[in-house]
């Protein structure tokens, strides 16, 4: 009988039924308990994208804690009738018992990177493909955004607020990744809940419509939160919204938000305005639709800060980061380890178990990105092992998980970011700002 923990519900179903029918026809065929190494890589990146970047590893975690199949889940699966008894009864008792590695959260990755290795019997890692997939391959795409828009952005803060452009539990995990690569809060409470993401808000056109005048907004705004708060003021005319803005909350409001029209001219000359009107410490947030293109061209302008919303939680133009879940390695009928590959057209994979280096020069700029089968040899250089342990024999390593991890993520992205050639933050198509080379293989 499953014992899932009552309330936090099962992710073993988050899956799809040939993994199911691959683990009984292995039954069958007395394989199911092999010793297999599976791999999680990207064969390219995006077109034109010259890095990517890991993020959802510690969902992933934290979902394979509740990868267990509940009375109400078996007893779904046996009214399909397509599953047998043997089966059913193995399902009742899994619990992952193998090992993963993997990157970071908040690394770097380039194409053929081993960016989470899976050590296991067969029938126990298999189940897990989907589940893992559809975890690191939506956030790693927002992540691999995020930070695009973090080096466009110039070091200016970046707000996350894509919540009512996707899925509810997307949208927490979009602000999650969002924090990793470079954004400091979210609109989503309960991002801010679950991973202790900085939350903000202010107020929406709608407020300002509700009142019948915009001074009255404002005023209640303000008599709420204060003359710190933020002022959305292009609801009408947005000069005489800033006017009415200073002329209510006096020199100590905090900022006004601009969110439609020219935001390169007006974010000009509002800052002028505010200036003029003796509210130099004022800020300029603008959202309206932005990505890192636009980021980039409003650099130019006197803003503060930038919120994000649509482009960020899908993408950006890339809403998956194509990766796949390969066998690489599985025990032979004697026990003995046997690389495995596919050699179909267009999607070759490279047999063996991995290790993975970032190749650093004298100035610890990456040169490369290098991956070999087995252990990586020994070397004076000081290039850097990307792959850490996250689960041993089953068990959770500490640091992976929760709020700390997301934080400790956000510094590794930082220190990785600088550590990568200065060509990575172009945002002009172009090759990966480092090479894949493999050894050997």
């Amino acid at each position: 009988m499953s014992n899932v923990t009552s309330g936090a519900p099962s992710t073993a179903l988050l899956t799809d039924k040939y993994e199911l029918t691959m683990v009984q026809a292995a039954m069958e065929s007395g394989t199911a308990e092999r010793a297999s190494v599976f791999e999680v890589f990207a064969r390219r990146l995006p077109e034109g994208r010259r890095y990517g970047v890991v993020a959802g590893t510690g969902r992933v975690l934290e979902g394979l804690e509740r990868f267990r199949f509940t009375d109400a889940d078996l007893e779904y699966l046996r009214s399909d009738g397509a599953y047998s008894a043997q089966l059913l009864d193995w399902l009742a008792d899994y619990k992952f018992s193998g090992d993963i590695f993997g990157y970071a959260e908040g690394e770097a990755y380039f194409p053929n990177s081993p960016i989470l290795i899976v050590e296991s019997t067969f029938a126990e890692a298999c189940l897990l493909e989907t589940f893992i997939l559809s975890v690191l391959n939506h956030d790693s795409a927002v992540a691999s955004a995020a930070s695009r828009m973090s080096g466009a952005a110039g070091g200016r803060p970046l707000i996350e607020m894509g919540s009512r452009r996707t899925h509810e539990e997307a949208a927490v995990a979009a602000a999650r990744s969002a924090v990793i690569s470079g954004f400091g809060s979210t609109s989503n409470l309960e991002a801010g809940r679950r991973y202790g993401l900085d939350v903000v808000g202010t107020a929406a056109h709608s407020f300002t419509l509700l009142h019948d005048s915009e001074r009255e907004a404002f005023e209640a705004q303000v008599k709420a939160f204060g003359p710190s708060t933020t002022l959305l003021v292009d609801t009408y005319d947005v000069e005489q919204g800033v006017r009415t803005a200073v002329d209510v909350a006096g020199p100590s409001l905090g900022a006004v938000r601009l969110d439609s029209g020219d935001l390169l001219d007006q974010a000009r000359w509002v800052r002028a305005l505010l200036d003029d009107l003796g509210n130099r410490d004022t800020r300029i947030v603008v959202t309206s639709d932005l990505d890192e293109y636009a980021i980039a061209a409003l650099r130019a302008a006197p803003v503060d800060a930038y919120g994000v919303g649509t482009s960020l939680v899908t993408g950006s133009g890339a809403p998956t980061a194509g990766m796949v879940y390969k066998l690489v390695s599985r025990a032979d009928s004697q026990g003995v380890p046997v690389s495995v590959a596919k050699a179909s057209k267009d999607k070759v994979s490279v047999g063996g178990r991995k290790y993975a280096l970032r190749r650093l020069n004298e100035d610890g700029v990456a040169t490369a990105e290098v991956i070999g089968i087995g252990e990586p040899p020994a070397s004076d250089s000081n290039d850097r092992v990307l792959l850490k342990q996250f689960m041993s024999a089953g068990k959770l390593a500490p640091g992976f998980v929760g709020a700390s991890a997301v934080v400790d993520a956000a510094a590794h992205h930082e220190a990785v970011m600088a550590e990568l050639p200065a060509s990575v933050t172009k945002l002009q198509r172009g090759e990966p700002a480092i090479p894949t080379e493999f050894e050997n293989s």
